[in-house]
């Protein structure tokens, strides 16, 4: 494994130990409805440009009557970035060196009535050290009360994270990344988005604690929404609805999601990066 200093193995910790809780009760949810799904945890390894250990990560991946696909990611690579994708960078533009850990959660449900999901925390390291992710709600079916729960969940984190947190910008900048340019069309309801969030020095801490709080917001108030709508019936309808909302998806993820480059940009493992691709979907 990569060396890590005493900041990245914290961040790898925090990473690995949501992963577990929020899979747990991923898991627990399964069993309340009498399914034996699991998650399935295949781990993968990198070699960096220049032959050495490029760190590497876990992928988990449960397919169940609750979940149609779930997967939960977490990843700890380093090594070099290569030409001019590392300028794209933030700080690598004169140093390609980099570290990056962190955690992508993304579940395609059964019931259209039961909103998809992202979410994603991260740690990145070049000449400068910051955080970034978020989480947004992608309804089939859009009910109000989900999308205000969702949205009060994190207002929460992020005012008693204040000024590290600010719900207003953090919660525009989801509406204008997960926007779909060519469809003219939000990806779904929102939440909120945030990158390059400084952890220099003694910001450290303070960002640390409110990226904690994004994953413990997620934890709270996602399992809620599940619950509340998998037992409602749907039509055929309704399900063909879903599948083509997922097309969107699809298209989003392909086309602008910047983890899905970074992954692919750094030879990450392609079965974790494709993970948030839907097991069906529909293009009409």
């Amino acid at each position: 494994m990569i060396p890590l200093d005493s900041e990245q193995q914290a961040a790898r910790g925090w990473f690995e130990s949501l992963r577990d809780r929020i899979c747990d009760v991923f898991e627990q949810i399964e069993r309340d409805v009498g399914s034996s799904a699991a998650f399935e945890y295949t781990p993968w390894s990198r070699v960096d440009t220049s032959g050495e250990d490029g760190g590497g990560g876990v992928r988990g991946v449960m397919k169940g009557r609750v979940f149609e696909k779930v997967g939960v990611n977490v990843s700890t690579v380093g090594g070099a970035l290569e030409g001019e994708f590392g300028k794209t960078i933030h700080g690598a533009g004169d140093d390609p060196r980099f570290f990056a850990t962190g955690i992508s959660l993304v579940a395609h449900m059964a019931n259209p009535h039961v909103p998809a999901v992202h979410m994603n925390t991260r740690f990145l390291v070049t000449t400068k050290r910051w955080f970034g992710g978020g989480a947004d709600l992608n309804p089939p079916i859009p009910y109000a009360a989900d999308t205000a729960d969702f949205h009060a969940a994190f207002r929460e984190a992020c005012d008693a994270h204040a000024p590290v947190g600010d719900y207003l910008r953090f919660s525009q900048w989801a509406e204008d990344y997960f926007f779909i340019p060519h469809r003219n069309v939000a990806r779904g309801v929102g939440g909120i988005f945030y990158d390059h969030l400084d952890a220099e020095g003694p910001a450290f801490d303070p960002a640390f604690a409110f990226t904690r709080a994004v994953g413990e917001a997620f934890l709270a108030i996602y399992p809620q929404i599940v619950r509340r709508r998998l037992g409602l019936p749907f039509t055929e309808a309704e399900e063909r609805q879903m599948l083509a909302w997922r097309g969107r998806y699809a298209e989003f993820n392909l086309v602008y999601d910047r983890g899905t480059l970074f992954g692919l940009k750094t030879g990450g493992n392609i079965d974790a990066i494709l993970m948030s691709l839907p097991p069906r979907a529909i293009w009409e």
